[in-house]
Formats: C-alpha cells, structure tokens, sequence
C-alpha cells in the first residue's frame, strides 16, 4: 500500500494462536472435540498417531518471525481440555508446541477475538491489488480472489478460475496408487503402512522416495529416534523439496520437532549427515547445523517455562537465526 504514496486501507494486527501435541494414547477418545472458552476455540483433534490441542488467541506485537509459547498459553490449555477428560493431562504429556500468528483485518475492537478471520481485497490504483488478512488454510481462495480483482483492469474476456479443479502436487494418480499400495509393498520390501505414509505425505511422487531407496537400500530403514519416518524422506527434503537448513528438515519438511519428546534432538546429527552429501556440507558444517539446531531447541524449551509473552520472546531469541556461509 505504501507504493501509491497513500494512507493504507488495510491494517492488520498479528494474533498468537499455540498448538500442543500429545500422544494418541494420552486421550481415550475416537472422535476429535470442539470446545468453546470465555475468549477462544478450544478444539482436539486426532492426527496421526498424535492429538492437537489448540489454541489460543492473544494480541502480538512482539518478533514476528519467531512467536513463543509462555508457560502462561500451556497452561491456558491444559487448563480447559482438562475440564473435560477423564484422565488430566500434564506437561509431561506434551510432545511438541508450535505457535502461529494470525494476520487479522484490525478494526475498532481492542480483542483480538472479536477482529475479522476473513480476507478482503482492494484494487487501490491501476495495477496494484492488495489482499489482506486470511489465512494459510484458504490460500487458494485468497489467491482466487485476488487474481479475479486483477483481471477486472484487462481489456479481454479471461477465462473463469479453474484452481478448484486443479489437484495439489502430487495429487494427480494418488488414489491409483493408494489401490495398489499393497503391490508397491511387495515390489519395494517396504511395510505397507510404510507405504502408506509415504502416499499421505508425498503422493504421487512417492515413486521419486522409491527410486531413492532402489539406488540406496540403506534409505528404506527408519530414523532411529524418529522411526515415523524414512532416511530417504531427509535426502529427498534436500534434494527435491529445497530444504537447506537441518532446521529445514525437522521443523518444516517433516514434523520431528513437535512429534518427538526430545523436539528432534536426537536424530539431528543423523538427519545432517544424510543431507550433508546433497549439499556439499563438510564435518563443520554438519557441526554448525546441529549446535544451531539444539540451541533452537533450548530456546523454544526455555520460552515455554517463562511466565508471559515478553520474556517468553526474550527466551526464545537467545537462538538467532542460522546465517549462510
């Protein structure tokens, strides 16, 4: 907005929301729960071999690149879950934590509860749109509409949009596949519930996985701290999915960070030595990458036994960001 030299229409105000993880075994339940608090949505939901409980909803205005959980948001949750389960919850119980800022169109209320959850979008002056607010779960409907205001300036008749037709990468022969995941098991040596996590995460392109492991057998065995999960699927973060960080691996490209009680720590140096020969990486780096790694950890760790936002973010800026070389 700043661009066309005007007052901005938009304004957004960044909400926290943190998500905690625990094992399936810790819930006795076979449905997921959606709960209403005095200022949030409380919701569980099963996931894998894991529940999500989330989450909470507090303004942020703190660093925006690393939002921290505090002590005061776990127990925010635990809190409210607990009123409704049989056996409580603890933070022995928590597997991982993740926290998220939520870009809400800021209006005259001071809560950010009661701020829009929805997208809008503008065409301020030819050839600038702007769209704001929304979220990740509804890019495409963001991307569809901001598109659709952009085409409105063209002198042609464009075509109407197709994205709800267009399958997700991957997603072309997946059920195909999914149909014969028996016979890709008996083909590969692979378990079939190996197999089947493959065609979740990767679809498709599960056969890129497979030529990986066909070239080296020694990638068909399961990380040793993190046995949901394949050595080829760390090579192929790297060799296929742009990863570039060990940081990369285990906190974006897979979900050791949060689906593991040591938060990945354990199958750091594994992971970095299997990404090493992809991009070139020599003993100090490996090094480098896996220090980096564990002193994140600590922070995030460390954030999450502090008493409030400020010296929660305080906590976890004590691991800055890995630079280059």
């Amino acid at each position: 907005q700043g661009l066309i030299g005007e007052r901005g229409q938009f304004h957004v105000r960044a909400s926290k929301g943190i998500h905690l993880v625990v094992p399936k075994d810790r819930i006795h339940s076979s449905t997921g729960l959606i709960l209403r608090t005095e200022k949030s949505v409380l919701f569980v939901i099963p996931w894998g071999r894991h529940w999500i409980i989330g989450t909470t909803d507090t303004d942020w205005d703190l660093d925006k690149a690393h939002p921290a959980a505090s002590s005061a948001d776990i127990d925010y949750l635990l809190q409210h879950v607990n009123s409704v389960l049989n056996t409580p919850l603890t933070r022995d119980d928590v597997q991982g934590v993740y926290a998220g800022l939520r870009p809400l169109l800021a209006g005259e209320s001071d809560a950010t509860s009661k701020l829009s959850r929805e997208h809008t979008v503008a065409h301020p002056a030819p050839g600038l749109v702007v769209v704001a607010g929304g979220k990740y779960t509804t890019y495409r409907v963001m991307a569809k509409d901001a598109v659709d205001e952009a085409v409105h300036g063209l002198d042609q008749r464009v075509a109407a949009c197709v994205t709800e037709d267009t399958p997700l990468l991957g997603a072309e022969g997946y059920k195909a596949l999914w149909n014969a995941r028996a016979r890709i098991a008996a083909r590969t040596g692979l378990h079939v519930a190996r197999v089947e996590h493959l065609l979740n995460r990767y679809g498709s392109m599960t056969e890129e996985i497979l030529e990986l492991i066909l070239a080296d057998p020694t990638l068909g065995e399961p990380l040793p701290a993190a046995d949901d999960y394949l050595r080829a699927e760390i090579v192929y973060a790297a060799s296929h999915e742009g990863a570039r960080h060990l940081d990369d691996v285990l906190t974006r490209r897979t979900r050791i960070s949060i689906e593991t009680f040591d938060r990945g720590t354990r199958s750091a140096r594994l992971c970095a030595e299997l990404m090493a020969p992809v991009l070139g990486w020599d003993e100090g780096r490996i090094d480098r990458e896996v220090q980096h790694y564990e002193k994140r950890v600590e922070a995030e760790r460390e954030s999450q036994r502090q008493p409030d936002d400020l010296t929660a973010d305080a906590a976890r800026l004590g691991a800055p960001d890995i630079v280059p070389i």
